[in-house]
């Protein structure tokens, strides 16, 4: 399925980068908002950008307005106010149902939800110390998705790293798939292949090295 409208959140994050990249080389038009696009490091012809915050609701309308599907690829900053991954998400949500789009992916992590149980108890611990909002934040973005009526997939990353696209990891519904390490290539390339083959609608899946 060539040729699809993607509107892509977090292009110039680490991963939301290696989706654009990937998407556009597979023949795909993205258009992307960036808060400031001096920041990305992508151009092509098929790519187009618009400035603007994700919790102003006219830029996230224009980004999904005409999209045969959404990626949420927003992650917390420094600079970013707290909160600011479920309130974008929920602005993309409304903006979607407003513009009649159906399909939305969406990058969490594991140990997010009912995948607490698949990460190292090593990682468990930060969790509930240094990355506390951060996960707190996440899991309401989850669960702002799972209500949204949309036809929604929700991507739960391990430990990400800026390695090659390998092709090589595991992925799916399975509880026993363990949080590992994983490059954000790998995981583009997963979240490019259950947008074009719509699996795993309705469901979580996991992704590990």
């Amino acid at each position: 399925m060539n040729g699809m409208k993607i509107a892509l959140f977090g292009i110039t994050g680490g991963t939301g980068l290696q989706f654009g990249q990937q998407a556009l080389a597979a023949g795909h038009q993205i258009t992307a908002l960036v808060r400031d696009p001096a920041r990305l490091t992508l151009a092509h012809e098929k790519l187009h950008v618009i400035a603007g915050n994700v919790l102003d609701p006219e830029a996230v309308l224009a980004t999904v307005r005409g999209a045969d599907a959404v990626v949420c690829s927003l992650g917390n900053t420094a600079n970013n106010p707290e909160g600011v991954v479920t309130a974008g998400t929920q602005q993309i949500i409304a903006a979607m149902k407003q513009a009649g789009v159906r399909r939305l992916l969406v990058v969490t992590s594991l140990g997010v939800g009912d995948s607490a149980d698949q990460v190292p108890l090593a990682f468990k611990l930060i969790m509930k110390t240094a990355l506390r909002k951060v996960i707190a934040d996440k899991e309401t973005q989850e669960t702002a998705v799972r209500h949204s009526g949309l036809d929604w997939t929700i991507i739960r990353p391990g430990g990400l790293t800026d390695g090659p696209l390998t092709g090589q990891y595991q992925a799916g519904t399975e509880k026993s798939i363990r949080a590992g390490r994983i490059a954000r290539a790998d995981v583009a390339h997963f979240i490019l292949a259950v947008l074009e083959q719509s699996l795993f609608v309705g469901q979580a899946p996991a992704i590990s090295g």
